[in-house]
């Protein structure tokens, strides 16, 4: 079931042509992936069981946000790492949730003279620069999941990822169908643009009261404390807001110890939260489809690098929003048990 907006069909039309040609792309093909908590890992590529590009040998950076223990970096890495076994890339993965640190990581990746960039813009003002300074130096750069709004204005060559204000915006009106009254957006990282821009979609399209709830994200029992507390002090709230699924699951544990009659709803999905809506636990989930954003930022710059190909037109390639739910659910829980979703 798809509850997004007219703006947002719209836009997921210009997009078409190019999420089409991507799906023809497609190799899936399965890698193990694991948290590295800031560490810089290489990964060879093997793995898919499939053939491998008869093209050079490529080294792309790949640099993210991801927190310890956040499972949702597991589905990114699956895409890109089935990408670079396909591509004969040498993947070069590290992480950082903090942006200085990012940026670090990203000049790193310079110093070393990568082919190619792949990275998230969680925090433009602190990422825009490094970006700009590795195309300056001919580094293609390709940018997924954050910074939607603004990456256009760092010099990058595509962006892979859902724009994070519709996606909201299509939850808030879904709680308005379903007669939800009062909400908390639960923000585990504050200040990073793509969590903020969820809470403030919903906003605008939720005809409910709601207001925003920060936890530090990576404390996962803290997340569960703070949120049993809000729901304990207002017992109004009807729905729970969840930006990631580690969060949902916490946010189930607390509503159970508060009483009450809230609910949770989530983006974003890993195996256990599939689980967890196929159960009742969880009512549904927005799912942004990490999997092929990983693969699409590797892929995208295997592509250009060897033929000179550009996707999107100029635009960003929408990968979502679309909504799981209990309609959909057992078609999607077979994919997440694969780790691609």
């Amino acid at each position: 079931m798809n509850h997004t907006t007219k703006g947002n069909t719209m836009r997921i039309k210009r997009s078409r042509a190019g999420v089409v040609a991507i799906a023809a792309m497609l190799t899936i093909g399965l890698a193990a992936c694991s948290g590295s908590g800031g560490r810089q890992e290489e990964s060879g590529g093997g793995g898919t069981g499939g053939s491998v590009a008869d093209t050079p040998r490529l080294r792309i950076a790949m640099i993210t946000h991801e927190a310890p223990g956040d499972t949702f970096w597991d589905r990114i890495r699956q895409g890109a790492e089935a990408a670079a076994a396909k591509d004969n890339v040498e993947l070069i993965y590290s992480n950082d949730p903090q942006a200085p640190n990012q940026a670090e990581l990203i000049q790193n990746a310079i110093d070393q003279g990568v082919d190619a960039i792949a990275s998230t813009l969680s925090n433009p003002s602190a990422l825009t620069p490094l970006v700009q300074q590795a195309t300056d130096a001919g580094i293609p750069v390709v940018l997924f999941n954050a910074g939607g709004d603004a990456w256009k204005d760092t010099g990058a060559l595509m962006y892979f990822g859902q724009d994070e204000s519709i996606a909201g915006q299509a939850v808030g009106e879904r709680l308005s169908e379903e007669g939800a009254q009062k909400a908390v957006c639960v923000v585990q990282e504050q200040g990073q643009v793509q969590l903020e821009a969820r809470c403030d979609g919903v906003v605008r399209g939720f005809t409910g009261q709601s207001e925003k709830l920060y936890v530090n994200g990576r404390d996962i029992s803290s997340v569960q404390a703070d949120i049993q507390a809000k729901l304990a002090q207002d017992n109004a709230i009807d729905r729970v807001v969840t930006l990631g699924a580690p969060f949902a699951l916490a946010a189930v544990q607390a509503a159970d110890a508060a009483g009450g009659n809230a609910e949770v709803v989530t983006f974003d999905l890993n195996e256990d939260l599939t689980e967890a809506i196929a159960n009742g636990d969880v009512l549904w989930a927005v799912d942004q489809q990490p999997y092929v954003q990983g693969y699409e930022a590797v892929d995208s710059l295997w592509l250009y690098l060897t033929n000179g190909n550009t996707i999107g037109g100029g635009e960003a390639v929408l990968t979502g929003p679309s909504f799981v739910d209990e309609s959909n659910i057992e078609a999607i829980a077979e994919y997440a048990q694969r780790g691609t979703r």
